[in-house]
């Protein structure tokens, strides 16, 4: 497939559609994690604590859930990986995709360890600059995945790539300005929060870059944009002492689809999708 305007041509993306279905396994997995993280909201109670309804031991198992399933996709990819003849495009292809998927199952795995610190449930209690490292570690790890894949695939353009990356820097500096640092003395935690926000800015900028030149990475440029959505909110929690009912529902509302979105991209991911400039 080829598109020429005015500015000559330019890499579209030929898509393929899967044989059957999903794999039984990550499609049961999601509809545990809906149940879990949906349910927990609909029949929690918000009396003993206003800010949610959702119990703790449902939004952790929801986290759990969507670790199963990114290792899960993991275990699918190196399972078609070295089908085809060694050094050929669909060998390369798989190997991507195995790459990419360990990348995003560790993400979501140090994701679940930031859940856990958080919450308060390892040993240590409850420690915000651990549990920024965790998800910073996870989201160096998304990043990866991403170059990675879009680097295999031919969705390495550079002008949609560094505007996005622009473009989320930006948001993500005005942001930390706004939510973390606005009326307050600024603290080791204060600074901390700068590079993390532009971390998750950074994941921002490499699934739009990807998803401006690939509609099928969209899942992924969304399921990034909603994990720095639920981190502003709980920044704006910690930092300025934002409340309202429901604030903890609110967070994992936009927290738990993002980690989702961004784990099940592995199923766009494995498509025979690929970058072509004729």
């Amino acid at each position: 497939m080829t598109h020429t305007g005015a500015g000559g041509t330019r890499p579209v993306d030929l898509v393929e559609k899967p044989r059957g279905g999903w794999p039984v396994a990550p499609l049961v997995l999601l509809i545990i994690w809906a149940l879990l993280l949906f349910g927990g909201f609909a029949f929690g109670s918000a009396v003993d604590d206003p800010t949610h309804r959702m119990p703790t031991w449902t939004r952790m198992a929801s986290s759990l859930v969507l670790v199963a399933a990114g290792w899960a996709w993991f275990a699918l990819s190196r399972s078609r990986s070295g089908r085809g003849d060694r050094g050929s495009r669909s060998d390369r292809d798989d190997r991507g995709v195995t790459r990419f998927s360990l990348f995003v199952a560790l993400g979501m795995t140090a994701g679940l360890a930031g859940d856990l610190i958080l919450a308060g449930l390892l040993p240590g209690g409850e420690n915000v600059l651990a549990g920024i490292a965790a998800f910073g570690i996870g989201h160096v790890l998304y990043i990866a995945a991403i170059l990675h894949w879009a680097g295999r695939r031919g969705f390495n353009r550079a002008g949609p790539r560094w505007v996005a990356f622009a473009v989320w820097w930006v948001v993500g500096a005005v942001a930390w300005c706004l939510v973390v640092l606005r009326g307050q003395e600024a603290t080791v935690l204060h600074w901390a929060a700068l590079p993390y926000a532009l971390l998750l800015a950074g994941t921002c900028g490499a699934a739009t870059g990807v998803a401006a030149q690939t509609r099928a990475f969209v899942p992924m440029a969304v399921g990034a944009a909603l994990f720095l959505a639920s981190d502003l909110i709980l920044a704006a929690q910690l930092f300025n002492d934002l409340d309202f009912t429901l604030i903890g529902d609110v967070i994992w509302l936009t927290y738990g689809p993002g980690q989702m979105l961004i784990v099940y991209t592995n199923a766009v991911a494995r498509r025979p999708i690929r970058a072509s400039i004729i």
